[in-house]
């Protein structure tokens, strides 16, 4: 069973993040890699997200081996607009760019199509407006078949639909990372734009996958507040109670529910309670983790471990950037 997002974009219930099989979690081989990425579409993973910016262009040159001999099996997203010599605004949204990301991607890639095009971070120097109308045009075109956005304000994205359909906003969105839900997550759903959650385990934290001590000096996750070893340590008490959840629903089900299941299923819950389109897109560098991870599309929460897990945002320590105005949260504040 598929999902429909947003402009006809028909993929499947849950994605994979490719970033995470980068080395920006610690080294990565790319033969175990690609190994991972053939196993998530072998058993119905068809969103394979990346972009230019990902090991400076090399997950998109990993992922060009998988589509070489699939492509027809994969909705292929990536994204430009974090330009690799970035100035004091960090991001880029002038057609020129657009065009020229396009067609570097597309070579690294080895494809003549992208199915879904992000634009990933919003230059403030270039109305919004601009940028999307050079990716209307690459779609008339044909050189790519859907328009998503990374990122953005609710005013951003009626700007932006309103020149040309949008297909799904990217933001990060999960167990504690909840600020999208205030104006973004409503705005897409009354649009008919689809949702596609980054980070959904919150950059593997709530699968147990993040310590203060088992942290590699160059993890991408050291970079960010709540991962700062206090924080991390006294954020330790939310993964618990997740922990306790899982293990009570798999004690009333009779079947193990794990702490990332868990989350990833309240994401789908979460979605059904806007009645919007939701694709979270967990990242992962072990076949193992894909299997775990998409089991989450067949369980059901109920309305009280919903309410209960609901709670744990408030308890977290430490924003989710360290620059608030790079991601939504900050210029939503702002407007």
């Amino acid at each position: 069973m598929g999902v429909l997002l947003g402009d006809g974009l028909h993929t499947s219930r849950q994605g994979f993040g490719a970033m995470a099989v980068s080395g920006v979690y610690g080294e990565t081989d790319a033969a175990d890699a690609l190994a991972t990425l053939n196993h998530a579409v072998d058993i119905g993973v068809r969103l394979i997200d990346t972009a230019n910016v990902y090991g400076d262009g090399q997950n998109e040159t990993l992922i060009s081996s998988l589509l070489r001999t699939r492509r027809d099996e994969v909705v292929l997203a990536t994204k430009f607009g974090i330009p690799s010599e970035p100035d004091e605004y960090r991001a880029r949204g002038d057609a020129a760019y657009v065009r020229s990301s396009l067609h570097e991607s597309l070579s690294r890639l080895g494809t003549d199509v992208i199915d879904l095009y992000y634009y990933h971070r919003v230059d403030p120097r270039v109305p919004i407006e601009e940028t999307v109308g050079a990716l209307a045009e690459l779609v008339e075109a044909g050189d790519i078949r859907h328009i998503g956005l990374s990122e953005v304000t609710a005013s951003e994205l009626r700007r932006a639909h309103a020149v040309h359909p949008i297909a799904a906003v990217q933001s990060e969105w999960s167990l504690w990372s909840r600020d999208v839900e205030a104006s973004i997550v409503p705005t897409a759903a009354s649009l008919g734009v689809g949702f596609v959650p980054y980070s959904p385990l919150g950059r593997g934290f709530f699968a147990g996958g993040a310590s203060g001590a088992a942290l590699p000096a160059d993890d991408l996750r050291r970079k960010f507040p709540r991962f700062a070893p206090e924080r991390l340590a006294r954020n330790q008490a939310l993964l618990a109670a997740v922990q306790s959840a899982a293990s009570a629903l798999s004690v009333q089900s009779e079947r193990p529910v794990t702490p990332a299941q868990l989350a990833l299923a309240w994401l789908y819950a979460k979605g059904r309670a806007f009645r919007l389109p939701v694709v979270p897109i967990p990242g992962t560098r072990r076949a193992s983790r894909v299997d775990e991870n998409a089991a989450a599309v067949c369980i059901e929460l109920d309305a009280a471990t919903v309410e209960s897990l609901d709670a744990l945002a408030a308890r977290v320590e430490g924003d989710r950037s360290s620059d608030l105005n790079w991601i939504s949260q900050g210029r939503e504040a702002a407007e």
